[in-house]
């Protein structure tokens, strides 16, 4: 008999004290899950301090090696006064522990909010410390992590969905219309001059703590070698002109502390259209997760199809736009 469980399936609250105490802490029974699907974040209650947050990685998606180059770029950027939330270093000196066949990493409690894009000043201190992360992030090189690109995001992505959830009366309109994304999302890259340093990766307001009139940034889970562009376009938002103020404003905090290559505006929609691909593909890829169909009940429904195509197809009209201009 085939065994379903999934492997985040061992994460009781017995387990996840024990696994925490294994480092040297003790618990107080206090165990709050939180909002997390690509792996298990819970705030647990520590006796006579405060609760701290423990991470646990989702088996056979990162090595030892990638989480620890993770770890020690936002030690880099906490050398540097960034507001970045990085893990805690045990007694034993390492950030990355082992419990029962599980990577995890702790992490202290921060509070806050997501920050308002739609105000003006956020936007300006954001763009100083992204400036700032990205000047940092260019001193070296990820050995271990990826680099984002068309063949992880855009050609795995379209080839996983192909082979097994596309419905097939779709099948024709999805594969049109993916083979000419990415056959002009291929001509766009080759004609812009991409310098990859080390991103954060998913820099969206999830992923930032706001309070007291500044940010904490937060679960570099998805740091990678990547155009610094990759960590701007997410901060965008509203219609064509309302973008043009906004990464004006980004920009003029930015280049105070990090030169900005323009012609990386011309990669805003091609990154938007490869995240949409990518997130087809993560979904299809975690759907043995029992956290997942709950989580996205619509995921591989008809309609869910039907309306991913013509987002698609909207994408091929976008990424044939002119770029936004300063």
């Amino acid at each position: 008999m085939t065994d379903k469980r999934h492997p985040f399936d061992k994460l009781t609250p017995d387990f996840i004290m024990d696994a925490v105490e294994s480092i040297g802490y003790r618990c107080d029974c206090r165990i709050i899950p939180l909002n997390s699907y690509e792996n298990r974040v819970y705030q647990v209650g520590i006796e006579e301090s405060e609760p701290l947050i423990v991470k646990f990685y989702r088996p056979d998606r990162w090595t030892q090696e990638q989480i620890q180059e993770e770890h020690e770029f936002c030690f880099e950027l906490v050398d540097q006064e960034l507001p970045v939330v990085a893990p805690i270093i045990g007694s034993t000196g390492n950030s990355v522990f082992e419990y029962e066949g599980f990577l995890m990493a702790l992490f202290p409690r921060k509070g806050g909010h997501a920050p308002e894009f739609d105000n003006d000043d956020n936007l300006l201190i954001i763009g100083r410390l992204l400036g700032r992360l990205h000047r940092i992030g260019q001193a070296k090189r990820f050995t271990h992590r990826p680099t984002i690109n068309i063949d992880s995001y855009g050609h795995e992505s379209v080839a996983l969905i192909q082979s097994r959830y596309i419905p097939n009366e779709y099948r024709e309109s999805y594969d049109g219309t993916t083979s000419e994304l990415l056959r002009q999302i291929e001509s766009i890259i080759a004609q812009t001059n991409i310098n990859n340093l080390r991103v954060h990766g998913d820099f969206h307001s999830g992923n930032m703590l706001w309070r007291d009139d500044n940010p904490h940034f937060v679960d570099f889970d998805d740091a990678r070698m990547g155009p610094a562009i990759q960590d701007i376009w997410m901060l965008l938002s509203g219609d064509r002109l309302r973008q043009m103020v906004q990464i004006d404003i980004i920009l003029e905090g930015y280049e105070q502390f990090h030169t900005f290559n323009p012609l990386e505006l011309r990669l805003i929609e091609v990154l938007r259209t490869l995240r949409m691909l990518q997130f087809s593909a993560w979904l299809g890829n975690r759907w043995d997760d029992p956290a997942f169909p709950a989580a996205f009940p619509w995921f591989n429904t008809v309609q869910y199809w039907g309306e991913h195509i013509l987002q698609l197809r909207e994408q091929l009209g976008a990424i044939q736009e002119p770029a936004l201009s300063l």
